[in-house]
């Protein structure tokens, strides 16, 4: 490594954030000149494109023909509010953590809901939690499948029961289009444009299996339900919610936006291909940290480890003796050197993570660019090691 002669290649797209994620190879503005825009999203031509929307999800990313897809505020926060409010409370529930935003979901269950029955598994960042524990026969199950601030997935949904009586709530966001999700263990899932698509923000996905939409007809919460909230009406689903009907109104521009992304997912092969995609890029960071003895990669098993949100810790023996703030110093260093350099924006840890680096390698990420950034990773290092005196 050194410290004086910066890597000549760059990254065409130093675009490595995990949310809102790059967009696109080749995308411009132009692709969304087709835009329903001065048009209610309740005219024929604004149905229209958001029922594309629903139908270009169900073919990339398989989802049964028996599961419902809707449209929902609030990006994939308010569609796993949705359904935690919705539907919790009927039966005991296990809620998953080994992250930030699982934690979340932890907390709206336990301090706002406060449920009853509730079981909180934990594990920390960068582990998994013992599955082995999670009664997914009886009770509900609230989990991230892939852990966005910890880059720790689950390798499969091989624990949940296929005869479960209990619902299972997945918050999928940074799985979706770049993992392959068991859809016949899930009965919610949540994600947002943002993420592997690379779309625009504040849209959330809602996909229920036909076990949640009979929670839904059958169970009422204790508590009120906020208007954006409701997914039924006289006991019955809102069926419209999920034909593209949208609760409020949706940016146009957004919805165009996803389906660009969707139809370029289409072209390139569907959900094969994307995964494909996440897992080379994926590689190639992997493979760049097996020969580099600063880092190392933050999930502790390789079977667990993400495909999209990969999450690095620095394990240099002389930075690490001088401490987490010399650590975390280095780290930020390291972020704002390359952001600097225009080589590469976004890539610090999560605020609630351990000090590190983040670095997005879905599907809209090309590898070269990824490969590009390497040399420049070790060569920001070695800047800001030697900024230490060492």
């Amino acid at each position: 490594m050194s410290t004086r002669h910066a890597p000549e290649a760059r990254p065409r797209a130093p675009y490595f954030s995990s949310g809102p994620c790059a967009k696109r190879p080749g995308w411009t503005l132009d692709a969304l000149s087709d835009a329903s825009l001065g048009r209610s999203h309740r005219a024929k031509v604004g149905k229209a494109k958001l029922a594309e929307a629903i139908e270009l999800t169900r073919e990339v990313l398989q989802v049964p023909a028996d599961y419902r897809i809707g449209i929902v505020p609030a990006s994939d926060t308010g569609a796993v509010e949705m359904a935690m409010w919705s539907m919790l409370g009927a039966r005991g529930v296990d809620l998953l953590a080994w992250e930030s935003f699982g934690e979340g979901w932890v907390t709206d269950a336990v301090k706002q809901l406060r449920l009853s029955d509730a079981r909180v598994i934990t594990a920390p960042y960068g582990e998994l939690p013992d599955l082995a524990q999670v009664d997914a026969k009886k009770r509900d199950v609230v989990f991230t499948w892939n852990g966005t601030t910890s880059g720790v997935r689950v390798p499969d949904a091989d624990w949940i029961p296929a005869d479960r009586e209990g619902v299972t709530i997945c918050d999928a966001t940074s799985a979706a289009f770049a993992q392959r999700l068991d859809w016949a263990k899930l009965d919610v899932v949540t994600f947002s444009w943002q993420k592997v698509l690379g779309g625009e923000a504040a849209h959330g996905m809602l996909i229920l299996s036909p076990r949640a939409v009979e929670r839904l007809e059958s169970y009422k919460p204790a508590w009120p339900l906020p208007k954006i909230f409701r997914l039924t009406k006289g006991g019955k689903l809102i069926e419209g919610i999920f034909k593209g009907e949208t609760i409020n109104t949706p940016s146009m521009l957004c919805v165009e936006d996803y389906i660009d992304a969707l139809r370029w997912a289409k072209g390139l092969g569907g959900l094969d291909a994307l995964v494909a995609r996440a897992d080379a890029n994926a590689g190639a960071i992997a493979d760049w940290v097996a020969r580099t003895p600063w880092v190392a990669n933050l999930a502790k098993d390789p079977a667990t480890a993400s495909n999209t949100s990969v999450c690095l810790v620095i394990v240099d023996p002389d930075v690490v003796a001088k401490g987490e703030e010399a650590v975390a110093a280095v780290a930020k260093g390291i972020a704002s050197r390359l952001e600097k350099e225009g080589v590469a924006f976004d890539i610090g840890a999560y605020r609630d993570a351990p000090p590190g680096l983040r670095i997005w390698c879905g599907a809209t990420v090309e590898r070269a660019d990824l490969e590009a950034l390497t040399p420049w990773l070790d060569h920001a290092f070695a800047q800001e090691k030697a900024a230490l005196g060492l």
